[in-house]
């Protein structure tokens, strides 16, 4: 079912680091029947440390990133997908609202975390919910929430 064709769901970078939630298909989620889900990586790009994460994105994941997106654009600190199996992403936002850290962990797999420092702008959100609605647009899976 994977496509060449890839979508970056999630893209947060800084001047020397990125977090990005890269998209590359979608396949039957397990055991859960007529239910798929989006599958790709998790890729983490700094001075220090660069690595990537295989992942798989539910629709409820990418309702509950339009949920965190809506926070953060709020100035709320939010974790997606906290104190699942899969990898969460965390977003503390520092008090002058243009840099966020941003850090993956992997609670179950590899039981590593690392953080990152990005710059979030007003135009980094209207980014960022357009790569939502374009993740759905490119891989439709039922019961996603759309905007």
């Amino acid at each position: 079912m994977a496509s060449a064709e890839s979508i970056d769901l999630i893209r947060l970078e800084g001047e020397d680091n990125s977090v990005t939630v890269r998209i590359t298909g979608k396949r039957p989620a397990p055991g859960r029947s007529g239910v798929e889900v989006l599958v790709g990586e998790i890729l983490v790009d700094t001075a220090f440390v660069r690595g990537s994460l295989a992942t798989s994105v539910s629709p409820e994941d990418l309702t509950e990133w339009r949920e965190t997106l809506d926070a953060l654009d709020g100035g709320e600190d939010r974790t997606w997908r906290a104190g699942r199996r899969d990898p969460e992403l965390s977003v503390e936002l520092d008090p002058d609202g243009e840099l966020a850290h941003v850090t993956i962990a992997d609670h179950s797999m590899s039981l590593t975390s690392v953080t990152a420092t990005v710059t979030l702008t007003d135009e980094w959100f209207d980014e960022a919910y357009e790569r939502l609605d374009e993740t759905l647009r490119t891989w439709p899976v039922e019961g996603a929430l759309r905007g």
